[in-house]
């Protein structure tokens, strides 16, 4: 029991570290074209990062992706020492790519860590292939998915306000700008919250408290919808710089398309139940926005090494698992 309260608080400190390592994605372009300032920008994000709960709980009716997350390694193969291997990992992982500014995917982090761990224990047979192999699969569909449709809204918003008044415009999309971010953030809560309830759920399904995910009380999504959301205020300032001006220069109506485009994107994999990074999806529907303007508006050679970041993260982060659950089994077991 004790393992598993240890378990429990260090998956919530995960989820804290996701809402400020994350707090970028959601806030970048709208601290990057002055809407509001990075204090009102953080405590708009953390507002619908909290709404979220509310969404998934009574509207959708059910935490999907906590589900999917759940199912990463086989239930019969899970322990406590694989999960806590698994988010030790993730939460180094974590905190070192955000120390440098890395906009890693704090989704891909934990799901290799677990996955990492399990192989370690038990070997390839204990890990959920084709669920693996889905989620490994958005890291590039997310930025693609996210790049076309931003690529899309963009195309169409400057085609339906190309005779308005320019300062006119400014002035629109900047309010604009309010609704989209809070759709991101949205979007944000719902998918990163439940990863966090999926691990968790997974650790007392192992001691046999509950039987799925459908199981879990209500304080666990309460508590992980709320960790993100007081991350999401702490922020990720370092993060903000790389995705809100790095990438490309975005103004308001850009800023509109990239963020509606990200919440839409993120919609969509939460009607699929496949839990996705949400960095990914932002930073590939602001390369959309800067692909339209002209190829050489955005800046490659960022991009290549972000997607160098992603890549390698599932990998780092498993082997990462692996050697911790190797120590801890010759320390404690």
């Amino acid at each position: 029991m004790t393992l598993l309260i240890f378990i429990i608080v260090l998956a919530i400190i995960f989820d804290f570290i996701n809402g400020f390592h994350d707090a970028a994605n959601s806030i970048a372009t709208i601290v990057s074209t002055r809407v509001l300032k990075p204090f009102q920008a953080v405590l708009w994000a953390a507002s619908f990062n909290f709404l979220a709960f509310f969404i998934a709980k009574y509207v959708i009716g059910e935490f999907g992706i906590a589900n999917t997350v759940a199912k990463v390694v086989l239930h019969d193969y899970i322990t406590l020492p694989i999960i806590l291997s698994g988010i030790i990992a993730a939460i180094s992982w974590n905190l070192l790519t955000w120390w440098f500014g890395i906009p890693s995917s704090s989704s891909h982090t934990l799901i290799g860590g677990f996955a990492g761990a399990a192989i370690c224990a038990v070997g390839f047979k204990s890990i959920h292939t084709v669920t693996i192999i889905k989620i490994t699969s958005f890291i590039v569909l997310a930025p693609l998915i996210g790049m076309i449709i931003s690529s899309l809204i963009t195309i169409g918003i400057m085609w339906t306000f190309r005779k308005v008044n320019a300062r006119k415009a400014e002035t629109m999309f900047k309010k604009l700008q309010l609704v989209s971010s809070g759709l991101f953030s949205l979007g944000h809560g719902l998918n990163d919250s439940q990863k966090v309830m999926g691990i968790i759920a997974t650790a007392m399904i192992a001691v046999g408290q509950i039987d799925s995910v459908n199981d879990v009380p209500n304080w666990v999504p309460l508590s992980c919808f709320s960790a993100i959301s007081i991350g999401t205020m702490i922020g990720g300032w370092k993060i903000v710089k790389t995705m809100g001006t790095k990438i490309t220069k975005v103004n308001a109506l850009e800023g509109v398309c990239a963020e509606t485009a990200g919440a839409l994107t993120l919609f969509l994999t939460e009607i699929l139940k496949i839990p996705v990074s949400t960095t990914h999806t932002i930073t590939g529907a602001i390369m959309g926005v800067g692909a339209v303007k002209r190829l050489s508006a955005v800046r490659w050679k960022v991009t290549i090494n972000l997607l160098w970041a992603w890549i390698l993260t599932i990998p780092i982060s498993a082997l990462l698992a692996g050697l911790i659950y190797y120590l801890f089994k010759i320390i404690f077991l």
